[in-house]
């Protein structure tokens, strides 16, 4: 009950938030919602943000009224989580243009689809995205990563993870609903969904515990239950009661990933889950099963390896 009606947030963007100016960062689905609200507070705090998103349209509307809120103008990334070629390309495009990422913020994802929606390459759309696509995404990323923590004050680069209080409702993952299957479709998109939430703190204490000491400091977090473009897929009747109910307005989201992401408390976070608003939580139970997480990395290293 903490996690979904939490205390006053102790942590104030606009106050806390040093100056950023200087550091590079990417915000992936940083078009809408809790992306957006992070970007926003980057920006306002003189970061160099990319918005990683696949819509360049969408893109372009969320740049501009970030510059007229903030008065700094975002840059776009062309990037489908959903297909790894496209995330492929995205990091080309990016390393082309930067030889320094301070922060990557993997946020982006989607929350129960219809069922028969599947990744370009015919995953789970929902471990597609929001896990395997990350991983991939990450894993690219690294080189500028470690490179960027070697030639910081701090030695440090964060990954911030975008789990959910649905990271606590799963405690491994099926390999045999990660693709279509008549497991995956008993399963169901609320489990599947579940799935790909626990994949993401058990991803991100996995990276802390393989690159920590190479300067990356991997957080994984649930940042509320926030109103958000995530609940599209919803019946009209539950948005309606969530929204009455147990939902936050969107720039709460932002507040335990921007304090992860950006403090000097966050440094001291690597490998830990974060909980509204800005605190420590509990870990998900089995996100730290070292067997475990090593036979789910292996497993994200073969889906990618041929790309």
């Amino acid at each position: 009950m903490r996690q979904s009606f939490p205390a006053k947030s102790a942590f104030n963007p606009d106050r806390d938030i040093p100056d950023l100016t200087g550091q590079v960062i990417i915000v992936t689905g940083a078009n809408v919602g809790i992306g957006y609200e992070t970007a926003k507070q980057l920006l306002k705090h003189n970061a160099k943000v990319y918005v990683g998103a696949r819509s360049e349209e969408k893109a372009t509307k969320a740049i501009a009224s970030l510059k007229e809120q903030t008065g700094k103008e975002a840059v776009f990334l062309r990037l489908d989580l959903a297909d790894l070629p496209s995330i492929k390309s995205a990091v080309e495009e990016f390393t082309q243009k930067e030889t320094q990422l301070h922060v990557l913020f993997n946020n982006g994802g989607v929350m129960v689809p219809p069922l028969e929606q599947l990744t370009s390459q015919g995953y789970d759309l929902q471990f597609g995205t929001n896990v395997l696509g990350h991983f991939y995404f990450t894993k690219l990323l690294l080189p500028t990563l470690i490179s960027t923590a070697a030639a910081s004050p701090s030695k440090t680069a964060r990954v911030i993870n975008t789990g959910s209080f649905a990271s606590y409702l799963r405690t491994s993952v099926d390999f045999n609903t990660v693709k279509e299957s008549p497991a995956r479709k008993r399963l169901g998109v609320q489990k599947l969904y579940a799935q790909s939430k626990f994949g993401n703190a058990i991803f991100s204490t996995e990276l802390q515990r393989r690159y920590g000491d190479q300067g990356i400091v991997s957080i994984a977090l649930n940042p509320g239950n926030i109103q958000s473009d995530l609940q599209r897929h919803l019946g009209s009747f539950a948005k309606t009661l969530m929204d009455k109910t147990i939902l936050y307005p969107t720039p709460y989201g932002a507040l335990t990933q921007l304090w992860a992401g950006t403090t000097d408390a966050g440094l001291s976070l690597g490998g830990k889950f974060v909980v509204p608003w800005a605190r420590l939580g509990p870990t998900p139970a089995g996100s730290d099963d070292q067997a475990h997480a090593k036979a789910v990395w292996t497993w994200l290293e073969e889906q990618v390896a041929n790309v």
